[in-house]
């Protein structure tokens, strides 16, 4: 399970062989969920508002850089390190 970035505790993951919608793993303590790169919203799992609220600030930032690693997961490519959250 690639780690692509990690800030404030959060570890970010995206999956090979992965489902549509393009999407990314979110982890903090024993908070998980998946979030839609699109539309930014969870569509799997719990995180809490403040922990959220820093994932999506983050993947508004590197949207483009989520998509393209979308694309690296389609053909089976090595996923790009994302810059954190500072």
């Amino acid at each position: 399970m690639p780690q692509v970035s990690q800030f404030f505790g959060i570890i970010i993951r995206m999956f090979y062989d992965e489902h549509n919608p393009p999407h990314f793993h979110a982890q903090y303590g024993e908070y998980n969920c998946c979030v839609d790169i699109q539309s930014l919203s969870v569509i799997e799992g719990y995180f809490p508002a403040r922990a959220l609220g820093l994932v999506v600030e983050w993947a508004i930032l590197h949207k483009s850089e989520l998509l393209e690693n979308w694309k690296h997961i389609e053909q089976q490519q090595t996923l790009q390190k994302i810059e954190p959250l500072k």
